[in-house]
């Protein structure tokens, strides 16, 4: 191809090995499979999982057929349907991994698609870490290159080409495929940032699995010889013209990919400790430190709370009429007002804190009508992407004043969660669907670089059963 982004794309996904790869760049994959399999088993009864799900199962598969499971279930369908599906879980709580940048992204969204056609191809383990990792790589640099959320379309653009370049990596297919495989991903498939603006849908849940779905197709495609569209980023109607407004990556940014460097971008994304959008981790942090340490468990005190937070989040969870008065679970885990109130009023914030009769909840509403203000601060904006820092100012009915500011929220790269965390969030998350063989799966998964194919496989299948 005559894109000299797309063969830099390629030529990276097609050089990297296993033996490239630091031990704690695989200890970090292996931590993030465990933290995304936690995620998604967590969701297995939700609303749009099941729906999805229930479309997967009645397309037939047979014995000649690529299949890959559908996670919590002893189903098979295609891998574009099974990673489609399994990504829906692993992102419909808002609970996966997170890197901030020019671009945000939650990179754990390629998992689904990489573990569908991983166990349809029978694949090593350790190439399964590999592409993984590649593709993590890919992701979080493309958000340090250039802002799709700046030209209204969405982030879930850079999952499709970081899928599809990890599942080249994974395919062991050549750059000259894996371009076209990029290609075919996202020029028919540019998602729109509608997505995630006013009232959010299920779709919020399934956008980025959607690109990921799009980049199995396509890759299947390219590895039987279909050719994509050519130049798909420098052509006259390509990437950067369509979605950038002819601003072009920076080269800078690019460089380690140019010259073939070992993964390690993994490092610098983020575990979530909340089941919130990201910006919104720091402020639970801070809302729960007021709510422990000065009102003593009491939220009765509250005469007003107001808070304080930096530009993007304002732009993405906060100014929208539709985050003062949420109505469905995916605006209010995605509302800075909600989360904050929720946190001082019941002193935690779950799953539970977004079922519909906890987002209706009379006080909760009646707070957020008359009782809170926000506001951006430029210090805070100053502040961000390096931290994620939001201040709560919370005035009691006896005239005191009390304030907390948090920058580096628990999970960030620069206040990570520990492994007995990582375990302890796993734990949780599957205790939810009652799994009965907790430390048997995350055991695998911790030995995920030592395992044969053939016996890895066949225990995946039978532990992701719930």
């Amino acid at each position: 191809m005559s894109d000299s982004v797309v063969r830099r794309l390629a030529g990276y996904a097609a050089r990297i090995g296993f033996s490239d790869l630091s031990a704690e760049v695989v200890h970090e994959v292996k931590r993030r499979i465990a933290d995304s399999v936690g995620c998604a088993l967590a969701a297995f009864h939700a609303e749009p999982v099941q729906a999805s799900r229930h479309y997967a199962e009645r397309l037939w598969v047979d014995a000649r057929s690529w299949q890959a499971t559908l996670w919590g279930t002893g189903m098979r369908t295609v891998p574009e349907l099974a990673g489609f599906v399994n990504g829906i879980m692993i992102r419909y709580l808002d609970y996966n991994d997170t890197y901030l940048s020019l671009e945000p992204l939650h990179p754990s969204d390629v998992i689904g698609a990489l573990v569908a056609v991983g166990e349809a191809h029978g694949c090593s383990p350790r190439d399964l870490i590999t592409a993984i990792a590649v593709a993590y790589e890919v992701g979080v640099t493309l958000c340090d290159a250039a802002s799709l959320r700046k030209y209204r379309w969405d982030h879930v653009n850079y999952i499709g080409i970081a899928t599809a370049c990890g599942l080249g990596n994974l395919l062991k297919l050549s750059p000259e495929q894996i371009a076209h495989a990029i290609s075919i991903a996202i020029v028919p498939h540019a998602a729109m940032r509608q997505t995630r603006a006013g009232e959010l849908s299920m779709w919020k849940g399934a956008a980025a699995s959607n690109s990921a779905r799009n980049a199995v197709f396509a890759t299947y495609l390219a590895m039987h010889g279909f050719t994509g569209p050519y130049a798909p980023f420098e052509g006259e109607m390509g990437f950067f013209q369509q979605l950038l407004g002819g601003e072009r990556f920076r080269e800078e940014v690019l460089k380690g990919l140019s010259e073939g460097e070992a993964p390690r971008r993994i490092l610098d994304t983020y575990i979530k400790f909340w089941p919130v959008e990201y910006h919104a981790q720091s402020a639970v942090d801070a809302a729960l430190q007021l709510y422990r340490e000065e009102l003593k468990g009491d939220s009765s005190q509250i005469d007003h709370i107001t808070i304080e937070t930096f530009k993007a989040a304002y732009e993405i969870i906060a100014k929208d009429p539709e985050k003062w008065s949420p109505q469905t679970r995916e605006t209010a885990d995605h509302s800075l007002p909600y989360i904050v109130v929720v946190a001082l009023e019941d002193g935690e914030v779950t799953e539970a804190s977004f079922t519909k009769e906890r987002i209706f909840r009379e006080s909760t509403r009646a707070m957020l009508k008359d009782r809170v203000t926000l506001r951006e601060d430029p210090e805070l904006t100053a502040g961000y992407p390096d931290g994620i820092p939001n201040r709560i100012t919370v005035q009691t009915k006896d005239g005191k004043t009390y304030v907390r500011e948090v920058r580096y929220p628990r999970g960030h790269a620069k206040n990570p969660m520990t492994d007995e965390e990582v375990y302890r969030k796993f734990m949780r998350n599957l205790r939810r669907v009652n799994h009965q063989r907790i430390d048997e799966l995350w055991q695998l998964i911790m030995e995920l670089d030592r395992q044969e194919p053939d016996l890895f496989w066949e225990r995946w299948r039978s532990l992701m059963r719930v």
